[in-house]
């Protein structure tokens, strides 16, 4: 008489959302724009940079992000990388994606071809055919921040330049000041990709509490 089959049971963990209450959708509950600022905080690129975002992070209104991302056409990005995996890369190609001309900056890859755009060495070497360049990205260490923002003023106020922008994990203070004294708006420690999904409500799309109230179908 043959053995009865044997059977195994596997495990499978499953995901249960969280569950939000009222006042989660006013405070950015679980999930928020403010989450993922804090959880970058804790990032292997945080701690590298020596940066703790959850406290050094400057506070800007929606509106004023919003009218910096409206008025914005060209961007140069300095310090992105060609490698696809690299924040700078999926930064530059989903501005890109959105309307951008992205102006990439970076001697290691000068004169390659890189989101329709031809990578330029330094800010003072992009073509005026570019002009105005309404904004610099800087993915640089924090401590190179403020040679990117100097350059940026002596190659760009007088070519358009109205934005020096910082990303996740730099910032510079008296650079900011050096900026914003020769007119320049400055945000730091901020990313212009997840601000532009969560000012359009991208974010809301993957479950995320944005803080910005629509009535807007989706």
């Amino acid at each position: 008489m043959n053995d009865p089959p044997r059977y195994s049971l596997s495990l499978v963990p499953t995901f249960s959302p969280p569950v939000f209450s009222p006042q989660d959708r006013i405070t950015g509950g679980p999930f928020s724009a403010n989450s993922i600022t804090l959880s970058l905080s804790r990032s292997p690129l945080a701690r590298r940079r020596g940066t703790n975002i959850a406290m050094d992070t400057p506070s800007y209104s929606h509106d004023h992000i919003r009218a910096i991302l409206k008025r914005t056409r060209t961007i140069a990005m300095v310090g992105v990388s060609l490698n696809d995996v690299r924040p700078s890369y999926y930064v530059a190609r989903y501005l890109k994606l959105k309307g951008f001309k992205v102006i990439p900056v970076n001697p290691r890859y000068a004169g390659t071809q890189a989101f329709g755009e031809t990578v330029a060495p330094s800010l003072d070497a992009i073509p005026r055919e570019h002009d105005p360049v309404d904004m610099v990205d800087i993915f640089r260490r924090a401590e190179d921040a403020g040679g990117v923002v100097d350059e940026a003023i002596e190659a760009l106020i007088d070519r358009g330049l109205k934005t020096v922008w910082m990303q996740f994990g730099v910032v510079d203070w008296e650079a900011a000041k050096r900026a914003e004294a020769r007119g320049l708006t400055v945000i730091m420690n901020h990313c212009p990709k997840i601000e532009y999904q969560r000012l359009w409500g991208e974010l809301r799309w993957g479950g995320f509490n944005t803080g910005v109230i629509s009535s807007k179908l989706r």
